[in-house]
Formats: structure tokens, sequence, C-alpha cells
């Protein structure tokens, strides 16, 4: 047989390029390092195979041109050896797809991938067979339709086909490059299939047709693949819906099927093969997918009575959390076993945390929860419900109080760090059920009584009582009700007279805050004022005293009385950045000097920041007001921190006044006098400081502080807290032209120990006595020394005192 030019040079071109093809895909597998190597090679065995086939096809086609009808075994033969090496090309090239990045991750993935590249396939190769044989011949007379070793490449090249359709659709895009390797892959087996069934029966033009097809496959394989590894990733999760895998292949078979019967064919033994063949790959694609979701239901299962525990479970010391411990509470409840809950929180934790940082403030909780583990009996759960706050549950009341004294000492001792042992001690509340079992009412109970153990000083077990809850609903409803006192109108100030001694004439008055409510009544001093201060209603409350104090002062000053006042300054406000500038805008407001404003300090404020205490009073004294030091003998204040202090006045603390056996002088004749208040007196005249004397409530205390040469006192003596209006009127009548001086008090010996109704608290003088101004060491005019004006007279000058706004301590006396 002659060949035309044209068909010599698609069989050199053939040859040409699919050489180059596949010294692409050598060249590839040679440069390829790494677990995905293997697929390269595999790559580039399929395409020496392949290449191999083409070689050998399209020699035979070429060999038997002379005497092609006469040489049919001998071309059978040459098909068969195309055949084999076609399907050996497509096997690989299927094995080289699974091995891809990102195609199969595991054995089972893999396992899944290839049986449904099995169903399409097999599909693919039924609908093929229906369509090439009889009766509907395709191909024609040209169809090989006794060509039995065309056989297994068909097949391989269904398989191949069905395979990549499978890996193009599932993987995400972009996949130009996996649909170009696929192509390629598949046209290498459908060309070698088309190799041997031109050399089997079909003709040189088949034959020649499919080694152009096969060496365009193996260019484009080597195209999609020259560069890098592509990052394909094939979706194989069991929760997508992929049904219609499943549900096309069978649909095309059945049609195919329906078809071939109208046509009037039959079905022979490939036929049912196929279809048999289908079926199984399907019950077995099914069965593993039913297994991976058995699988996957178990893991879930697993994993889900992980995170369970996991959110009952405090991850920092293994204990269990707030959920554990309501869940370990509702058992019980719904069992009925009676049970105790003991309320742990660790006292001066923040300042771990503060000082020694928060790694050593974890490492700390983490022993408190080895500790807790270690001191519980069996049943028994130990819960952190947060921060440094814990629970203990105990199944049973017997050993309540016994667990939790054991826990004190346990959680008291130290905790040893690397940077030096750290200790803490631990408050206790215990609350147990009481009648019906109620989660929510004992978690409340625990908390009080927790709350009342710290309340109590710490490192104590309390025991929940009722009468917890009364003060806290009391507690809530203050709180609740002082937020909105002074837009009510509900609060008041009540002066107490100080007086000039021993005139005991009213010169100055300190305020003192009164709260009246329309349901609660008369709330006492020493209950709202520490609630304002934790609450932070302290700063309003006393810029409110602060105001109402400088507009009473202005008005008596205006109506001609020569008097100071007095406000209790709170820390809280003392060391507040606006504090200053709030008591320079209530002088300037309402007209009132600044040296007749007096800011009265308590020691307890001395204890907390000294040096920056100092920097608030002297920003303070610039401003004119005077300074007071309340409390003084209440055991805070040093001698070196009160010649640091920048005061003007020193107010004797009741405690020394009160003394119950004054002292006589020795050798001499004279009243009785208290000792510390002579001491405390002369300090302060040596300190330049001038002298109150506070609580003075007989007599016999008036005596004594007069004795010690006391020039001013304070107390019931000389009147309680009374309204403006009372204290105008006392200030009218020691200035009145018919007021006489009062007489000094007699002895101690013959004083009533409470003074006689009507007492005359204020004696007749024509003014108060006021110390003579000096300038300090900084350069602020102090109040001089009692000597410079104690043995004088009452003369009228002015009284340089400072106010304050609000003091707990002092209110708890007073009120």
């Amino acid at each position: 047989m002659h060949f035309p030019p044209g068909m010599v040079v698609v069989a050199l071109l053939s040859g040409l390029v699919a050489a180059t093809g596949g010294a692409l895909l050598a060249a590839s597998a040679r440069r390829r390092v790494g677990p995905h190597r293997q697929a390269h090679v595999l790559l580039a065995a399929a395409a020496g195979a392949a290449l191999l086939s083409l070689l050998v096809g399209v020699t035979a086609v070429f060999a038997s041109g002379d005497h092609w009808a006469h040489q049919q075994g001998q071309r059978t033969g040459w098909a068969t050896v195309v055949s084999i090496g076609t399907t050996i090309s497509g096997l690989a090239l299927g094995a080289a797809l699974l091995r891809l990045p990102g195609a199969a991750a595991t054995p089972a993935a893999t396992a899944r991938l290839l049986l449904d590249g099995v169903i399409m396939g097999t599909a693919l190769w039924f609908v093929g067979w229906v369509l090439f044989s009889e009766p509907t011949l395709l191909l024609g007379a040209a169809t090989p339709v006794a060509c039995v070793p065309i056989l297994l490449p068909t097949v391989s090249a269904a398989l191949t086909a069905g395979l990549t359709l499978i890996m193009v659709l599932r993987t995400a895009p972009p996949r130009h490059r996996l649909v170009l390797l696929g192509a390629g892959a598949t046209a290498v087996t459908c060309g070698g299939l088309g190799l041997a069934a031109g050399l089997c029966q079909g003709g040189p033009a088949m034959g020649l047709t499919g080694a152009a097809v096969l060496a365009v496959g193996l260019l484009a394989a080597a195209l999609a693949v020259r560069r890098v590894d592509p990052p394909w990733q094939v979706d194989v999760d069991l929760i997508r819906r992929d049904g219609e895998y499943a549900f096309v292949p069978m649909f095309a078979m059945a049609a195919s099927a329906m078809y071939h019967l109208v046509e009037g064919g039959r079905f022979d033994a490939f036929g049912i093969i196929a279809g048999s063949v289908e079926g199984f790959a399907l019950v077995t694609r099914q069965y593993l997918a039913l297994n991976d979701v058995r699988g996957y239901a178990g893991r879930l299962a697993e994993r889900e009575a992980h995170f369970r525990e996991l959110a009952h479970t405090d991850p920092l010391t293994g204990l269990a959390n707030r959920r554990g411990l309501l869940r370990a509470l509702y058992r019980c409840a719904e069992a009925d076993v009676p049970c105790v809950l003991l309320g742990l929180d660790l006292d001066g934790f923040k300042n771990v945390n503060d000082m020694r940082g928060h790694d050593i403030g974890d490492a700390v909780l983490a022993e408190v929860g080895r500790r807790l583990r270690g001191n519980l009996r069996p049943g028994d759960l130990a819960a952190r419900l947060g921060g440094d706050e814990f629970a203990v549950l105990l199944h049973g009341a017997t050993d309540a109080d016994r667990v939790a004294e054991r826990l004190l000492g346990v959680l008291g001792r130290p905790y040893e760090e690397a940077d030096g042992p750290v200790f803490l001690s631990v408050s206790i509340g215990v609350a147990g059920h009481c009648g019906e079992p109620d989660v929510e009412l004992l978690l409340r109970h625990a908390d009080l009584a927790l709350r009342y153990a710290k309340q109590r000083g710490k490192n104590r077990i309390e025991r929940y009582d009722a009468a917890y809850d009364q003060l806290l609903r009391r507690r809530t409803l203050l709180e609740h009700e002082l937020r909105g006192a002074i837009e009510r109108d509900e609060l008041r100030l009540a002066f107490q007279p100080v007086a000039s001694l021993p005139s005991v004439r009213p010169v100055g008055a300190e305020a003192l805050l009164r709260w009246h409510h329309p349901e609660l009544g008369n709330v006492r001093p020493d209950e709202f004022i520490p609630l304002a201060e934790e609450c932070g209603m302290i700063a309003k409350l006393g810029a409110w005293v602060l105001h109402e104090a400088c507009y009473q002062l202005s008005r008596w000053l205006a109506d001609g009385h020569d008097v100071w006042v007095s406000v209790n300054v709170s820390p809280r406000e003392l060391h507040a950045p606006e504090y200053v500038v709030q008591v320079a805008d209530a002088l300037r407001a309402h007209h009132v000097p600044p040296q007749r404003l007096v800011l009265e300090v308590t020691e307890h404020a001395v204890a907390t920041d000294l040096d920056e205490l100092i920097r608030r009073l002297t920003a303070l004294r610039l401003t004119g007001v005077r300074i007071a030091l309340d409390d003084f003998g209440a055991g805070y204040s040093s001698l070196g921190q009160l010649r640091r202090l920048p005061i003007d006045i020193l107010k004797i603390d009741h405690s020394l006044v009160a003394e119950h056996e004054p002292v006589r002088p020795v050798g001499k004749d004279g009243p009785a006098f208290a000792p510390m208040v002579d001491i405390v007196m002369r300090l302060g005249h040596q300190l330049g400081l001038e002298v109150i004397a506070e609580g003075v409530t007989s007599r016999t205390e008036l005596a004594a502080v007069v004795a010690a040469g006391c020039r001013f006192g304070q107390g019931a003596l000389f009147g309680w807290g009374v309204p403006a209006e009372h204290l105008e009127a006392m200030l009218e009548a020691a200035t009145s032209p018919g007021a006489r001086p009062a007489s000094l008090p007699p002895g101690p010996t013959a004083a009533p120990t409470r003074p006689p109704a009507p007492f005359p608290r204020f004696g007749l003088h024509p003014a108060p006595p006021v110390p003579a101004p000096r300038a300090s060491a900084a350069g602020s005019p102090q109040v001089g020394p009692a000597a410079q004006g104690a043995s004088g007279g009452d003369t009228p000058t002015s009284v340089n005192q400072n106010v304050g706004s609000v003091d707990s301590s002092r209110e708890m006396r007073q009120a």
C-alpha cells in the first residue's frame, strides 16, 4: 500500500511530539524532590510506555502497508502489544493522578477517589460499548467489532477519563492545569486505543490519527506539570453532597441500556460484566462511605465528650469551673442528697499579680488547685469560679467544719516560687441546704458568708446566717437610694460648734453630713458614708458638702459673725487631681475668704501614701485654706510624719481627752490635767500648730484640757451637731451686748459626770480668741503657737482654719 506524504508527515510529527513530551516529563521527574516526586516518576513511566507503544504501532502501520489485507494475524499481534503498552500507560497515568499534591492525603481518600473513578469509567465504557457495538455501530464499517486486544485499552481509557472527570469536578478553582493534565492523560489512553484499533481492523488512517492524539496528550501532560507542583486540593469531605457522582453514571447506563434494547440490540458477556462492575463499585463505595460516616460520627462523639468536659473544667488549675460546679449542684438537687458549699477567696491575691507578675499568680493558682484536690474526700468537688475565687462542694454536712478548718491551714501555707515564697491567707464562707434544695440559693448563701468573712477581717471561716440577707438588702437599698439623695434634697448639714476656752464661746463649726430618707428615716453616717466610699459616690457627696458649707459660711460672714467652718476630706477626694480646683471654685463661687475654710484630714489618710499626701496638702494650702489633722492619737501618725505634714491645726482624738484619772501636778496646787493632752499640747506648740481638743463631754474633761493649755474645744459639752439656724442663734447669743463670760468649771472632784441641764455652753465675751498667724518653713502662713495668745484677752481677729468634706470615723462617733 502506498501511503500519502501527509500520513508520513503526521507519523513523523507524532513521533517527534511524543518524544518531546516524554523528555519533558522525564526531566520533570529528575528535578523533583520530596514526597510528591513519585507522581512525576509515574508520569515519566507512563510517557515512556506510551512513546514505546506509539513507535511500535506506527512502525507496524508502515510495515504492513503493502500487504495490509493479508497480514491480519500479524497486525493483531502488533495491536496486542500496543494495547498492553497503552493499558500500562493508562494505569500509570491514573496512579500519577492519585499521587499528585492534594489529591488524596490518606489511603481511605485514595480508595474513595478510585472507586468514584471506576464508577464513572464503567459508565463511560458501557455507553461507548452501546454506541460502537451492534446495532448502533457509530464508526460504521471501521468499527473493530471482532478485535479482542483492544478490550484492555478501552477499559484503561474509560478508567482514566472517569478518574480525571471526578478529580476535576472535586478540585477547587483554579483548576485549568489539572484539566490540561487530565485531558492529556485521557488523550494518551484514547490515542493508544485508536492506534491499536487501527492496526487491528480500522485501518492506517485510524491508527495514525490515534498516534497523533497520543502524542498531543503526552505534550499536554508535560506542559501541565513542567514548572512546580500545582496547589490542587481535591475535596473528599464526607459531609459534602456528592450523590450526583453516583446518580449520573447510573442514569447514563440505564438510558444507554434502554436505547440498546429499543434498537434491537442484546447484551453479551461484556455488557453484563460492565453492569456488574458498576453495581459492585457503587455498593463498595457506599459501604466505605457508611463506614467513614460511622467513624466520623464516633470521632465527633469523642470530641463532643472531650469538649463537654473542657467546658466544665478550668484550664489553669484542672478543677471544675462554674459550669462544672453548677452541674454537680443540680445533680445533688435532683438526687436530694444533702451537701455543703464552701466559698473560698484568696486574701491579697491582687498584690501578687501586681507585684510579682501574672506568671507567678498563675503558678500560685495552679498550686491552690493541687492543694484542694489533695485535701478533699472522695466524691467531693473543687472548682475555680474565676480569678482567685474557688468553691468546694461537700457531700454530707457532718464534716464541713473540719474540712473548712483543714483548708484554711493548707491554703495558708507559703507558696514556694523561684524568686521567693508567696504568703497568702484565705477567707471561707460555709452554706448548706435549708429545706428544699435550691442551687441558686445555696450559691448566694455561700457568697454572702464569704463576703461576711472578708468584712470581718479575712483569714477566717464564717457560716451563713439569715441576718446577712437583711444586711445585704439594706445595703443594696441604701446604695440605690443614696445615688439620688442629692437630687431629692434629702441631705442636710449639721454644724457642731468649736468653742474658745475657757470662755466656751463658739468661734467655729464642723460641718457634718446628715441624711433623712422619707421611708428609711434618719440613716446613720457610719452606715451610708462607708457605702459611698465603696460605690464611688463619695466625691459627689464631698462636692455637695463643700459647696453647702461655703454657702452657709458666706451667709454668716455677711451677717457679721466672726466664724470659720471645717469639713472633712476623704482620702479618695484628697487624691483626686481635680479636688484643688473644686475647692478654689467653691471659695470663689460663694465669696468666702480662704482662711475661713478648714479641710480636716484623718490619720487614716496619712497611712496610705505620705509623699502623695504631702503634695496634695501643699497644693491645697496654696489656695489659702487651712489644713487640720483630725483624730490625732488614733495610732497612725508618727512624730516624723507630723513634722513633714503641711498642716496648721492638730485635733486631739477623744480617746486621749477622755482619760479616767486626771493627774494633779506634783508638789503644786492647781486643777488636775490630762497628761496625754498636755503632751500633745506641748508637741503642737513646739511645731507651731494650734490644738483643738475633741470629744469634750464633761466639766472634768473641760477642766483638764484647759489646765493643759488648750485654747479650743469641741464635743457634746459645747453642743451636738445642730442645723445652721440653731448655730446662728448661738452666735447671736454669744455676741449680744448683755452677754457675760462664763466662769471656769469647778475642779474634777466637784464636777458631775454629766453636765447639768441647762448647762451654759457658751459664755458671753466680746470676741472670740484667734491664734496669730505665722509663716511656716514653706512660706505659707500658719496658726501661731498657743503660748503667744493663751494669756491674752480674747480679741477679735481672723481664725485660720480649714474645711474637709466627709469623714466616716468622725460621723460614726458624732451621729
